[in-house]
């Protein structure tokens, strides 16, 4: 872990599943509020609240106080330490959304950074719009082994559709991208830039 490389963050909504991921060059502060603020501007509902692992590049007074400048206030918690299991819905995506597009060398040329970025833009487009997964509905244990339930197989796009918290004009922007977007064409130019990234 010494060194300079560059890293990957992951941001998963609990509700949707919505997942946008952005890389880095190192995990400073400044550089990581740089990364949410743009992932803030993608983002087709606003965010109410955030919670971390504990990780220097999240528990830092940059994100504080970046997020203490809204209003209404934006709640911001952490997971216990230690306890690598607080955050499921964002560790299950480290291997989806990361490692399945990237693979898990290091990168350590900070000139490829924009270059990721763009790729993990359409990254998302094609797993929020078209990629559907589950949710666990319910964990019960049973003689020593657990009951898992999950709901039917949605996308993310599906369920913010869906959702009666997410407002009508953010509802009709969603489908205006969506309608918009050809999953083979997105498909095919991810491979694309990839392969550009990684020959």
């Amino acid at each position: 872990m010494l060194g300079d490389f560059v890293w990957s963050i992951t941001f998963t909504d609990r509700y949707s599943q919505w997942t946008e991921n952005r890389a880095t060059w190192n995990i400073g502060g400044n550089a990581v509020v740089e990364q949410i603020k743009d992932i803030q501007q993608v983002l087709p509902f606003p965010i109410k609240g955030f919670h971390v692992d504990n990780g220097t590049e999240f528990l830092n007074h940059h994100l504080l106080r970046h997020f203490s400048n809204y209003k209404p206030k934006i709640s911001f918690t952490r997971s216990r330490p230690h306890i690598k299991n607080d955050n499921p819905h964002v560790e299950q995506k480290n291997y989806t959304h990361v490692r399945h597009l990237l693979g898990y060398q290091r990168i350590e040329n900070p000139n490829l950074v924009p270059r990721i970025n763009d790729l993990y833009r359409l990254w998302s487009r094609y797993n929020n719009f078209f990629c559907p997964n589950m949710k666990l509905t319910s964990k019960t244990k049973i003689k020593g082994r657990y009951i898992k339930k999950y709901d039917a197989p949605k996308t993310p796009y599906q369920r913010l559709m869906e959702s009666p918290f997410v407002k009508e004009q953010q509802k009709i922007r969603l489908k205006t991208t969506y309608e918009k977007l050809n999953p083979f064409i997105l498909k095919k130019t991810i491979a694309q830039m990839r392969n550009a990234i990684f020959p």
